[in-house]
């Protein structure tokens, strides 16, 4: 299930952008140009992130953070264009988990959101099951047939990365900005040579392959 998120913001052309930005990562974006707009969103739809401009017509940023926050504990991410501490206290204290200051770069603010993302995951404390494959995310253990797999700290993430994702074929571009943290430059095929090298831990013992090629996009998680 992809993550929902709400993107607020009064700039038709950075409501696009962002949008879009999203929804290739893999995102279920709803927007909004307003704060009752989006206290209206809210309210009828289950959110896993709110990505809010301060500056909005009407009903500021600022008090629609508040409001969400007194109904849910979805995380909300402010974006503002005035960077003194007096501004971003009274965000924080207005409910906010995190901001990032106008003009900001396209990856940190996607980077922000999975963080914020990640520590909302309840899951983080359980297990992630495919197939016979089991990943322990507490003990930060991985099995296949119940055999023990010895995976390199990357290794793990690529992994964990594949199993919140099952059967959802993800693009190389994907892959490198949740797993590695950074834009993927398409001539390199590092993504190609971690995905072998995790396979060959994966198939070692003459298992069925699990991680498929999506021919010119990426890699899926499937059973053949």
């Amino acid at each position: 299930m992809h993550p929902r998120i709400l993107l607020v913001d009064d700039d038709p052309a950075v409501l696009s952008g962002l949008r879009r930005a999203f929804a290739l990562e893999g995102y279920d974006v709803l927007v909004a140009e307003d704060g009752e707009t989006a206290l209206e969103l809210a309210q009828g739809q289950a959110l896993d992130l709110v990505v809010l401009d301060v500056i909005l017509p009407g009903l500021d940023g600022l008090a629609v953070c508040q409001r969400l926050r007194a109904a849910s504990a979805t995380p909300i991410l402010l974006l503002t264009a005035k960077d003194t501490v007096p501004d971003r206290v009274a965000g924080l204290d207005r409910g906010a988990d995190d901001y990032l200051v106008k003009p900001f770069a396209l990856d940190e603010l996607l980077a922000r959101a999975r963080a914020l993302l990640r520590r909302a995951q309840p899951q983080a404390q359980g297990t992630l099951e495919f197939a016979d494959l089991v990943l322990d995310l507490q003990a930060h253990e991985a099995f296949r047939a119940e055999e023990p797999l010895k995976l390199t700290p990357r290794e793990y993430e690529l992994l964990v990365f594949f199993l919140r994702h099952p059967r959802q074929a993800l693009s190389r571009e994907q892959l490198c900005q949740h797993v590695w943290g950074y834009a993927f430059e398409g001539e390199s095929n590092f993504i190609d040579v971690a995905v072998k090298e995790l396979r060959k831990k994966l198939e070692a013992n003459g298992q069925s392959r699990l991680i498929q090629t999506v021919r010119g996009y990426g890699y899926a998680l499937r059973e053949e």
